[in-house]
C-alpha cells in the first residue's frame, strides 16, 4: 500500500472542538516525523501552530493525503479541491451525520495508525461537473460530489424547465426546482427529497424533482455517463439559481442552458478496512438492528 509522508490538514472553522482535534492529530503525526501542512484557512485561527501553511489548491499539489476534520460538508469542499490532483482524502468525523467522515475523533490515533500501516481501503468516488450558459457563452461552472440542484433562490415561485438526457427530450416541467444526485449524494438533499439510496458503487445518476405540479413525476435513474440538460424557459419572471454541493451558487436567466455530466477525475476516499456501508446507513438513518437469535 501507498506509503503517506506529506499530509495535509483541513478543518471546519468556527469549533473549538476541531481545533482540539487537529492539535491532536498535528502531534500525532509529528511524533512519527511526517511532514504536515495546514490549509490556510485552518492555520489563521491557531496561532503558534509551527507547521507549514498552504492555500488549498497547493495542498493538492504537495501532499499525498489529505486528512480533513469536520463533518461531511468540509469533506465535500475539499474533494472537490483534491479530486483533480488524485489526492487520497481521509475524514475524521467533527460533524453530525459524518456518512462521508467516518472516523471518530475517539479512534483518532489508533485508525490513523492503521492508515499509515498500509491497512485501509480506497473508495473511488464520481463527481459531476456542471457548465451554465447564456447565449452560447459560459456564465458559470462547478463541481460536485454530492449533487446539483435547480431552485428558485429566494422566490417563493415555481420554475417552468426543459430536461434532455443525452440529447433526447425527456420532459417540461413546473416545480419547486431539479436535485441530479451522484450515488454519494443520495443519501443527501435527493434523499429528503423522496429519491432513492443509490450503492456509492454504482455508476448512475439519480434526478429527483422538488415538489412538481404533477401526481405522474417521479425520480429517475440513468447511467452515470449520461449528459444532462436543463433549459430554463425563456418566459419565466424569474431568475434560479444552481447549487453544487450547496456550497457554489450561480444564479441563472430566463433561457439559459446548464450541462451536467460526469467529472474525469474521482475522489479517492480512504477507510478503516472495517469499514461497511450498511452499518453507516443503519447507524445514520435509523434502520432496524439485528433480530435476537439472528446470523
Amino acid at each position: 500500500m501507498e506509503q503517506f509522508r506529506n499530509i495535509g490538514i483541513i478543518g471546519r472553522l468556527g469549533s473549538t472542538q476541531v481545533l482540539d482535534t487537529i492539535r491532536r492529530l498535528k502531534h500525532f503525526l509529528m511524533e512519527r516525523n511526517l511532514h504536515v501542512i495546514l490549509d490556510e484557512t485552518i492555520a489563521e485561527v491557531m496561532p503558534g501552530h509551527g507547521m507549514q501553511v498552504s492555500s488549498r489548491n497547493s495542498l493538492g499539489e504537495s501532499c499525498d493525503l489529505v486528512i480533513v476534520v469536520g463533518g461531511d460538508g468540509s469533506l465535500l469542499g475539499a474533494a472537490r479541491a483534491m479530486a483533480r490532483h488524485r489526492v487520497p482524502v481521509l475524514g475524521i468525523n467533527r460533524g453530525t451525520l459524518g456518512f462521508l467522515t467516518d472516523i471518530s475523533p475517539d479512534e483518532l490515533e489508533t485508525r490513523l495508525s492503521e492508515v499509515l500501516a498500509g491497512q485501509y481501503i480506497v473508495e473511488n468516488r464520481f463527481l459531476l461537473e456542471t457548465l451554465a450558459r447564456r447565449n452560447n457563452e459560459a456564465i458559470g461552472e462547478s463541481d460536485a460530489l454530492n449533487d446539483v440542484v435547480l431552485h428558485p433562490g429566494k422566490s417563493t415561485r415555481m420554475i417552468e424547465f426543459e430536461l434532455y438526457i443525452d440529447g433526447q427530450f425527456v420532459y417540461s416541467q413546473k416545480s419547486d426546482g431539479l436535485i441530479i444526485a451522484t450515488p454519494t449524494g443520495s443519501t443527501a438533499y435527493a434523499l429528503s427529497a423522496g429519491g432513492p439510496i443509490m450503492q456509492p458503487k454504482l455508476d448512475a445518476l439519480v434526478i429527483v424533482p422538488m415538489h412538481p405540479h404533477t401526481l405522474s413525476s417521479r425520480p429517475i435513474v440513468v447511467n452515470g455517463h449520461s449528459e444532462l440538460k436543463i433549459i430554463i424557459s425563456p418566459d419565466m419572471q424569474i431568475y434560479p439559481q444552481i447549487s453544487c454541493d450547496g456550497q457554489n451558487h450561480f444564479t441563472c436567466a430566463p433561457g439559459d442552458s446548464i450541462t451536467i455530466r460526469k467529472k474525469a477525475q474521482k475522489l479517492q476516499l480512504i477507510h478503516p478496512l472495517d469499514y461497511n456501508y450498511y452499518t453507516v446507513c443503519r447507524t445514520k438513518l435509523g434502520w432496524g438492528s439485528r433480530l435476537v437469535g439472528g446470523d
